[in-house]
Order: structure tokens, then sequence, then C-alpha cells
């Protein structure tokens, strides 16, 4: 059956999207996910839009696809969404070499990462208690 695991079930209060094989480390991507974990979804949107970081772009990408499937296949308001998850996953590591000194060769990883990104609608009330 391989290491891929079931998809779990989502409540109907939650949406998720996606991205594998992304071509960044786990490590830098993590950073980047940091950022967004628990901000309202219009505030992650915009902390990944000025991020400096060159993965965030792809990041937005993923986190906009999670609204999107809020709004149109879980009917969810997206004015009141927030980032409940945003987990990192190792992908495959390309191996490469490069020519060193004395004939010698060093060994090159390329490593790539999965991103998973779920949203949840907040209760009606929790509006004011928010970050």
């Amino acid at each position: 059956m391989g290491k891929q695991a079931h998809p779990r079930r989502l409540p109907d209060t939650e949406a998720q999207a996606i991205a594998r094989n992304i071509r960044v480390s786990p490590r830098k991507l993590n950073l980047v996910a940091e950022m967004i974990r628990g901000l309202p979804a219009a505030q992650a949107r915009a902390a990944l839009t000025f991020s400096k970081r060159r993965i965030a772009k792809q990041v937005r990408k993923v986190l906009d696809s999670a609204i999107a499937n809020a709004e149109n296949n879980h009917s969810l308001d997206v004015d009141r969404l927030v980032v409940r998850e945003a987990t990192v996953g190792r992908s495959v590591v390309m191996k490469r070499f490069q020519a060193r000194g004395r004939g010698r060769a060093a060994r090159v990883e390329k490593w790539f990462s999965h991103i998973t990104i779920v949203v949840r609608e907040r209760p009606q009330g929790a509006e004011q208690g928010a970050r």
C-alpha cells in the first residue's frame, strides 16, 4: 500500500488545499507556514503577499485554493475563515553531484516538500476575541 496516508475527513466547517512536490526544503517551507498558522485568512494572505521569501508566493496560491474550496465546496463565509493548520511534509530528495577540487565530487541534495493548509470558519460570536 505504500506510505500514502488516507485523507482524513474534515468537519463541515473546514476546507483544505494541498500542494505536493514543491521544490523547497521542508525546513524553509515550515518557516513560511509558521507565519500564517492561526491567523485570519485575509491577514495570512497579506502576510504571504508581502513576505520576502521566494516560496511565499506558492504558499499564497495554496491558501487561496483552500479559501476557494471553503467558499465553493463547503459554502463557508470567507470573511470568517481562519488558518487552522498549515502542515509541512517531506517529499522526494533528488541527489546530484558537484565537481570539487582534485577530481573529487560532493553530493548535493535537492529537497522537495508537501504543504497542507486547512481553513476553518469561526463561530458567529468569536469575531470579537480573534487575533
